[in-house]
């Protein structure tokens, strides 16, 4: 059934209406997906690979556009923003930060607000504010490589840099799945506190049940760009929409 809730949904902060997208005139990617997320929650997309998470999750920064339907964001459609200011109100973080390697720590934090033409002073306090913010203090990390540091510190710095133009929605594509588990699950702990202590609204892209339960509000299983089911974390767990989510489930879980 198609939706007939309004175009722009005013609660929401992201809404993709009916988005169709397909790549390479190859099969449905996604097909007629409807999501809204509102302002100052945190929603998991979590799917298997190929289930179109990371594809929605691109419409929203307008790293793909979709083939039919409508992507709303923080009250605009996508296409209406110009490029460069939509992706300075939203901030992005991949596997390990996605940090430039032969650039500072505070220059990698610094690099939105430096772009944007922010004095100098400025920006090295920010960058101080929001070293000091992530657990990392100034003093010690600001002047080192990525490459000096660990995974989960790297990841720190690329949640940092996300922040600093104070953008009020973030993205994180399968933010943790490289760190070994002990560091995973205090990151995520710490993710989902700052997140909703800065007041920030989150889209989080990830294939692991366990995570999305312990950050997400609510939780949009996808299956062949499709949703399966949007519930949140307790009541997907004790009441899956149908066999393929139990089926998910029940892969996921620790024999």
């Amino acid at each position: 059934m198609r939706s007939t809730r309004k175009i722009v949904d005013v609660t929401a902060l992201v809404d993709l209406q009916e988005v169709t997208k397909r790549f390479d005139g190859g099969p449905l990617v996604l097909d007629r997906l409807s999501i809204a997320v509102e302002e100052g929650s945190i929603l998991a997309l979590l799917g298997a690979s190929g289930s179109g998470k990371t594809t929605a999750l691109r419409l929203v920064n307008r790293l793909a556009q979709p083939d039919q339907g409508r992507v709303i964001v923080l009250g605009r459609k996508a296409e209406d923003w110009d490029v460069v200011e939509l992706r300075r109100r939203i901030g992005y973080v991949i596997q390990e930060g996605g940090l430039f390697p032969h650039f500072t720590i505070a220059r990698n934090v610094g690099l939105v607000p430096e772009r944007m033409g922010w004095p100098e002073t400025k920006i090295r306090e920010r960058v101080h504010e929001l070293l000091t913010l992530v657990g990392l203090a100034p003093g010690e990390f600001a002047g080192r490589l990525p490459r000096e540091l660990s995974g989960g510190q790297r990841q720190r710095v690329g949640l940092a840099r996300a922040l600093a133009a104070d953008p009020p929605l973030l993205l994180f594509d399968e933010p943790f799945g490289a760190l070994d588990p002990i560091t995973r699950r205090r990151l995520q702990d710490e993710f989902r506190d700052l997140v909703k202590r800065l007041g920030k609204t989150a889209i989080i892209v990830t294939h692991d049940l366990a995570e999305a339960c312990r950050v997400a509000d609510d939780i949009v299983v996808l299956h062949e760009g499709r949703i399966a089911q949007r519930a949140s974390p307790k009541a997907l767990l004790a009441s899956p929409a149908d066999g393929y989510v139990t089926a998910f489930i029940a892969a996921s879980l620790p024999e």
